[in-house]
């Protein structure tokens, strides 16, 4: 089966999403980094934190919540420099990652001397996702980043994040160590199907955009309108209570588009098994793909994914698009033999990205010298 690859870097990929915007910040062979923007905030939401030296200022501030898999370096080095840039700014970051993220982010806060801090400065509240509990930790600037003592509240679904817009759910998967992978679903758009909105003898009037008010607002439950609608030929009015009810009678059902991502899992049947139940047909995948099919043997050594399983998931989450991503960098000059051996079904897209975004690193010729001032001659 021949694949069909889109060339072309997924922030400039028309993907059918209305309030999210992912960039991927990483060449094949970088550290992962998924930027999500969330357009009607202005902010963004970031998943892994690898290497990021490359993201401009206002991007780096511009992220309101970071999400990390597992704490392996080229997942969480990056950590230093979001708080090399955001540590003074007068705001709260979430930060989200398995058991032991909060012990691993107070050992980085406190390997730096805070004598100089101010009363503004930053809060990270750190959460770590169990099966059954999130638990926080909050990190004040105003307090030299001391921990403070932890609190729990039990996870009663999946959903460890969420706005208007958007919600962010995750799942514990095996790396030889915990990995979290995580799905970003929109939220559904208000929207009237004109068909269901003529059974019901309804007539489109002011009503409705009370009606979109409150279901932005998520009043629902609580609200009232009065709506205008068909009765014996005459247009009457009538008060209604119950706004969830109306809406539902009325919506045009959606498919609300999401993003999976998912990096360093094992091929298990455990694993596969909750990456079907959590990711099956999302929008985008954002997938680890590490090895080729010829090093299948070092991919189960070291709890990873490869081509050939790479083309098991499309077959079995049948995402619109996915992009591989995380190639070993043993790879360095055959990176091209990843896209050869997909083989994507029917309506699967593959994205493909360049091999680094990364700058390439200087070496020592390369740096310019420092020029000789001329001395002031005394008169």
């Amino acid at each position: 089966m021949q694949v069909k690859i889109c060339y072309i870097c997924i922030m400039n990929h028309r993907l059918p999403f209305r309030y999210v915007e992912p960039t991927f910040f990483a060449g094949l062979l970088d550290d992962p980094l998924l930027l999500v923007n969330v357009r009607p905030l202005g902010r963004a939401l970031l998943f892994d934190c690898g290497q990021l030296h490359h993201l401009a200022k206002r991007v780096l501030r511009s992220i309101n919540a970071i999400f990390i898999s597992h704490a392996h370096m080229d997942h969480f080095m990056g950590m230093d420099t979001f708080i090399r840039h955001n540590h003074v700014s007068p705001r709260i970051f979430d930060i989200f990652g398995p058991p032991g993220i909060a012990g691993r982010m107070e050992c980085k806060l406190q390997s730096y001397d805070w004598n100089l801090y101010e009363h503004y400065w930053c809060t990270f509240r750190v959460h770590e996702v169990s099966s059954e509990h999130l638990q926080t930790s909050v990190f004040a600037g105003a307090d030299g980043f001391r921990r403070q003592q932890p609190e729990s509240r039990a996870l009663c679904n999946r959903t460890i994040y969420e706005n208007a817009w958007l919600k962010v759910e995750a799942l514990l998967c095996d790396h030889k160590i915990p990995s979290l992978m995580f799905r970003i679903t929109e939220r559904e758009s208000f929207a009237i199907d004109d068909g269901r909105l003529a059974e019901s003898r309804l007539v489109k009037g002011d009503w409705l955009r009370q009606l979109k008010k409150c279901f932005h607002g998520a009043i629902l439950d609580d609200g009232r309108v009065t709506v205008t609608k068909l009765k014996e030929g005459d247009v009457v009015s009538e008060e209604v209570s119950d706004l969830k009810s109306l809406y539902e009678s009325i919506r045009r059902k959606q498919i609300a588009a999401s993003i999976g991502y998912v990096t360093d899992v094992g091929f298990t049947d455990e694993n596969l098994e909750k990456m079907e139940r959590f990711l099956k047909g999302v929008t985008l995948l954002v997938c680890e793909c590490s090895f080729v099919a010829e090093d299948m043997d070092k991919a189960r050594a070291s709890h990873h994914l490869c081509t050939t399983d790479i083309n098991h998931l499309m077959d079995r989450l049948k995402p619109q698009f996915i992009l591989p991503m995380h190639l070993s960098k043993s790879y360095l000059e055959r990176s091209r033999l990843v896209y050869r051996q997909l083989e994507a079904p029917p309506g699967v897209t593959v994205l493909k990205v360049v091999d680094r975004v990364t700058p390439r690193p200087l070496i020592t010729g390369e740096i310019p010298r420092p020029e000789r001032l001329p001395c002031n001659s005394r008169g």
